[in-house]
C-alpha cells in the first residue's frame, strides 16, 4: 500500500527519535545497573523495551506504507548522575510527544487515520506513563532530598 510520502518522511523522523529514546535508556539503565539502583534499573530497563517497541511500530508503518525505515538514531544525551539521566529523559519525552502531536496533525490532514491512530497510542504512553514517572521522580527528589532518593533505589 503506497502512503503519503509526507508522512512516511515524518514516520522517519519518529523512528529516529524511538530509536535514540532505546538507546538512551539503553545506557541509562545499566549505568543504573552498574551503580547498584536496582528499581531505576528495572523501570528504565522496562522503558527501553517499550521505546523498542515503539520504533518496531513505526518500522512496520513504514514498510507497509513502503517507505525505507532510517535506522540512525538522533542523538544521545547521556547523563553523568541519577538528576542528569532523569532530566535527559525528561526532555527527550517532551520532544518525543511535541514529534508525536505533529505527526498525529499531518496523518490527519493526509487522511492517514491508521497511522494517526498508531502513533495516538504511542503519545498516550509517552504522557500517560514515561514522562508522568519522570515528572514524579524529580518532584520526589525536591520533596525528600536526593540522598533519600537514591537510598530508596536500592
Amino acid at each position: 500500500m503506497q502512503g503519503h510520502p509526507d508522512v512516511i518522511d515524518y514516520l522517519n523522523t519518529l523512528l529516529t527519535g524511538e530509536l535514540a529514546a532505546r538507546d538512551q535508556y539503553f545506557i541509562h539503565s545499566r549505568m543504573y545497573e552498574d551503580w547498584g539502583f536496582a528499581k531505576l534499573f528495572e523501570r528504565i530497563n522496562h522503558e527501553m523495551e517499550e521505546e523498542a517497541g515503539h520504533a518496531d511500530a513505526l518500522m512496520r508503518r513504514i514498510l507497509m506504507l513502503e517507505g525505507t525505515p532510517r535506522m540512525r538514531p538522533d542523538d544521545l544525551e547521556v547523563g553523568t548522575d541519577v538528576p542528569s539521566m532523569i532530566a535527559a529523559d525528561l526532555r527527550l519525552e517532551y520532544k518525543v510527544r511535541a514529534a508525536l502531536c505533529k505527526g498525529i496533525e499531518l496523518c490527519e490532514r493526509h487522511s492517514d487515520f491508521v497511522t494517526r491512530d498508531i502513533l495516538r497510542v504511542q503519545l498516550a504512553d509517552t504522557e500517560e506513563d514515561h514522562t508522568y514517572w519522570l515528572e514524579k521522580q524529580q518532584g520526589l527528589i525536591k520533596s525528600i532530598g536526593l540522598e533519600n532518593y537514591l537510598q530508596s533505589q536500592f
